[in-house]
């Protein structure tokens, strides 16, 4: 990934984006001042450095979400384990993190029975210390998402 040649036009375009990846490349043009093809070169470029993994799409199932975050052991690699967890169904993030906890599991599950399974799951691992859940009760869009 390279962040040295992002300038703020790719900053202000990515941060059109956040807030919805569908915007039309017109659209975030007239918005930051530039033409439509300079839109799309920026983010053609912008995937092919790596700097925006993925665009996606943020619901309101009415399933419930929590955070589930992973304290492994000491001479474990968080990477590894991570890799393998974002792989799970349900599982919508996966980041390693400062702090106590060392993996944190974003899900967005049916009910309290599938979180709960994903807890079960993370405990069964030879990896994992300890777990702890947090339910997320609402959400808001940030004025830089």
């Amino acid at each position: 990934m390279c962040l040295v040649g992002m300038d703020d036009l790719d900053r202000q375009i990515l941060d059109i984006l956040r807030r919805d990846a569908r915007t039309p490349y017109t659209e975030i043009a007239g918005q930051v001042g530039t033409s439509e093809g300079t839109v799309r070169n920026r983010v053609e470029r912008l995937l092919d450095d790596g700097i925006i993994e993925r665009f996606t799409v943020s619901t309101r199932t009415g399933n419930i979400k929590a955070m589930i975050e992973v304290s492994v052991k000491v001479n474990v690699h968080t990477t590894e384990i991570s890799e393998r967890m974002a792989e799970w169904d349900q599982v919508d993030f996966v980041w390693q993190v400062s702090g106590e906890e060392d993996v944190v599991l974003v899900v967005d599950a049916a009910d309290t029975g599938a979180v709960n399974q994903l807890i079960t799951r993370a405990r069964e691992m030879d990896e994992v210390e300890n777990t702890k859940t947090r339910l997320i009760l609402d959400e808001r869009l940030g004025r830089s998402a």
